[in-house]
């Protein structure tokens, strides 16, 4: 994350009194929403586009939408100097849906491709691939699957002594397979267009109290 937009999602949590999630890293919940014994889960933009549209994330699929479903949505805009917040959106996952499923229905096909398509991987498509051997070496599953797997990954789907069975490097070119395709099946930080926000509430003052009535009505 830009040190930039570090800063003004600490504001907004300071802003709002939210609170960060121990040991949360940049895929998980940016912040929450404590009421009561409810922890609300959020997501945090901020935006400085003189349209008021909204960056999402870079290589956006099938992951962030199931991420996104049931979060709310906390939103800064600012002006063009990226520090002085004009006002902000709050988002219900009510609200957020319409958008997440448009998204969705985009790269559904491509996503039932990625389902289905590694089943279809038979063996002699690896043997293509690989050759046919008896034991495949650690250099060999490397070649298929490149850094995808971490070192401990590739150790563990050993199923033989000295490496994998080709039953093993079958599966483990399925998963390449999926991989490939879902990297395609990705959107390049596709943007929530300022119209999308048209007639939203902005919140301007009392922030922390204000947020806490909004979403009370939405879990409501």
């Amino acid at each position: 994350m830009a040190v930039q937009d570090d800063a003004r999602e600490r504001q907004l949590i300071e802003l709002f009194n939210l609170e960060r999630i121990p040991g949360a890293g940049r895929a998980d919940t940016d912040a929450r929403l404590v009421i009561g014994e409810v922890r609300v889960p959020f997501e945090l933009k901020s935006t400085t586009s003189a349209d008021g549209s909204v960056t999402t994330v870079r290589d956006f699929g099938a992951v962030h939408i199931a991420k996104w479903k049931g979060k709310h949505w906390l939103i800064g805009c600012y002006r063009q100097d990226g520090v002085t917040l004009n006002y902000c959106l709050y988002g219900s996952p009510q609200r957020m849906a319409p958008w997440i499923r448009e998204k969705e229905e985009y790269i559904r096909v491509d996503c039932l491709l990625a389902d289905c398509v590694p089943e279809l991987i038979t063996l002699e498509m690896l043997y293509k691939i690989s050759g046919e051997k008896q034991v495949y070496l650690l250099e060999d599953a490397k070649l298929l699957h490149k850094r995808q797997y971490k070192q401990a990954q590739y150790r563990e789907k050993m199923d033989l002594e000295q490496g994998y069975s080709a039953e093993r490097m079958l599966h483990i070119l399925k998963d390449r397979c999926r991989y490939v395709i879902e990297r395609g099946a990705t959107l390049n930080n596709p943007h929530i267009p300022g119209s999308y926000f048209a007639g939203w509430e902005r919140i301007t003052q009392n922030h922390a109290n204000r947020l806490r009535e909004l979403v009370a009505e939405a879990l409501r």
